[in-house]
């Protein structure tokens, strides 16, 4: 499908909720751009993303202010707050703003609701390239439970279509590279919207400009599966991922569970990392301003799993603050490349909280990550076999360390303290499955 070559490999970039949930300003986002032209450009981060309620002048931290007045054009679209996105006066949007973002080699991306605003809808306001008004199109029984903000729109009205086209050509022509969409693809509380997800699939495809479709919040349910990839670019496993190891502790059976469904252009989302400095204003998580809770041997496992499963990589805190070890994470190009190109991701195994998976390389290149979830030290053993390898000796290095281990003979193995992992490259290896037209998990 065309749009699925807008994201051939998992999208890598920033996003500014986790540290400044809804009040990100102009400063902090190019402060954050400059940083990742500087010191992960070169490492396949590209995009910054503005997370919701940029149209909300007095927003003070990641609770939402309710029926509050947003800022809005003529024509029923939400604009940049001026207070907070100085450049975006005289009608000028986020284009300078992106722009300034582009001339760095980096992507810009927006946060936005699924629908029309309410305001516009008491207000019967415009909507451009129709005669119809807000209130024509609106569904106002279609609201999100936690942000008063939209109502959602009626597909079969005339003129739904004619909204969601201007909405995203207005995007266009700000320069707009990456839109997340949220209240769409929760199945847990009022299902999946399915007509507004085509109606934005079709509006994008009409404004002329590639942007990568990113759906919010989950867990999306797998029945969803063929509208999911067929529409969108990515699309959330998950309910908001904090720094909570019981979180990322049942992110597992998440990646287990979608690990059947992902191509170049379609990736399952396993949300963004919670690493770093978060929290500055937000609520959320059950915790303010913070470094990420999780230790050292946490992160290094949740950015294993993200990296073998392939789940788009957007980094949550403010990147300025980052110390060394942060950014060592984003940065170790031998674990990137298994992100990048690696294939074929399939669970080898799980006994309790020993866990064990692989993907290709190449024909002659495995990668294994050893995972264990106890909270005691644990032996974590795979065979060869079970591998789908035919060898019996294998050379090993360590990805995270980058460090050739001692060769294993029939069996890997390793102690691992508790929430440790290991990311290995196997190389030189026999094995039958690891060609770009093979699926392991069939």
């Amino acid at each position: 499908m065309k749009h699925h070559q807008y994201a051939i490999t998992p999208p890598m970039g920033w996003n500014s909720w986790d540290c400044y949930g809804a009040t990100v300003t102009e400063e902090e986002v190019k402060g954050n751009a400059e940083y990742m032209a500087t010191h992960l450009k070169q490492f396949g981060w590209e995009y910054i993303v503005v997370d919701i309620q940029w149209s909300e002048a007095g927003a003070v931290s990641s609770a939402y202010r309710p029926f509050i007045p947003l800022e809005m054009d003529e024509f029923s679209r939400l604009i940049p707050a001026s207070n907070r996105f100085p450049l975006s006066k005289d009608n000028q949007g986020f284009k300078p703003l992106a722009n300034d973002i582009h001339q760095k080699g980096l992507k810009f991306g927006i946060h936005i609701m699924r629908g029309i605003p309410r305001q516009a809808v008491h207000q019967n306001t415009a909507i451009s390239g129709t005669n119809k008004r807000a209130r024509d199109i609106a569904k106002p029984n279609s609201i999100c439970p936690w942000n008063t903000d939209m109502y959602g729109i009626d597909s079969n009205k005339d003129g739904a279509q004619a909204y969601y086209d201007s909405l995203f050509q207005l995007y266009a022509e700000w320069g707009v590279d990456f839109v997340k969409v949220d209240d769409i693809a929760d199945s847990k509380l009022y299902g999946i919207h399915a007509e507004e997800i085509k109606m934005i699939r079709k509006a994008i495809d009409r404004c002329g400009r590639p942007m990568v479709l990113s759906l919010s919040p989950g867990p999306t349910s797998l029945h969803s599966v063929s509208l999911l990839e067929e529409n969108a670019n990515m699309w959330r496993m998950t309910d908001d991922f904090w720094d909570i190891w019981d979180l990322l502790y049942d992110m597992f059976e998440k990646c287990y569970r979608w690990s059947k469904n992902i191509g170049p252009g379609y990736w399952p989302d396993a949300d963004m990392l919670p690493l770093g400095h978060i929290g500055i204003r937000s609520v959320d998580g059950g915790a303010s301003d913070r470094f990420t809770r999780f230790t050292k041997d946490e992160q290094l496992t949740m950015m294993t799993l993200w990296s073998i499963f392939r789940s788009p990589l957007m980094f949550g805190g403010e990147m300025r603050d980052n110390d060394e070890w942060t950014l060592s994470l984003l940065t170790n190009k031998e674990v990137l490349e298994v992100h990048r190109n690696g294939f074929g991701a399939r669970q080898v195994y799980r006994d309790e909280d020993k866990v064990v998976w692989s993907s290709c390389g190449d024909e002659a290149t495995l990668y294994v990550a050893m995972f264990n979830l106890a909270d005691d030290e644990e032996q974590v053993a795979v065979t060869l076999e079970s591998l789908g390898l035919t060898d019996t000796q294998v050379k090993v290095r360590d990805l995270w360390k980058q460090k050739d281990l001692e060769p294993q003979f029939e069996e890997i193995t390793y102690k691992l303290k508790p929430h440790q992992s290991k990311l290995l490259k196997l190389s030189n290896v026999q094995t039958q499955y690891c060609n770009k037209g093979t699926n392991l998990n069939l």
